[in-house]
């Protein structure tokens, strides 16, 4: 189902990866979630957080950017956007 992943989970929390991402960031539009917490169990650097249905988010510093949270989520309720600032 899922290929092979490139690193070690949780990698980043050694190296602080948000500074080198390729300028898109997750959107979570907190207006379908059903709280599955896919996004999190997918999530390679485990950067997102929240407890329950609309409260799902992630933390800028270690997210690297991958997008492997939206193309998981069965509501299509995070879309991948250009980070602000970014060219």
């Amino acid at each position: 189902m899922f290929g092979p992943l490139v690193t070690k989970p949780l990698a980043s929390r050694n190296n602080k990866t948000g500074s080198w991402r390729m300028g898109l960031v997750p959107k979570f539009l907190k207006k379908n979630c059903i709280g599955c917490k896919m996004c999190a169990l997918i999530c390679p650097e485990n950067c997102i957080t929240g407890k329950e249905k609309n409260t799902f988010d992630y933390d800028p510093k270690y997210c690297k950017g991958c997008g492997n949270c939206a193309v998981i989520c069965p509501k299509s309720d995070i879309l991948m956007v250009k980070e602000e600032g970014k060219e």
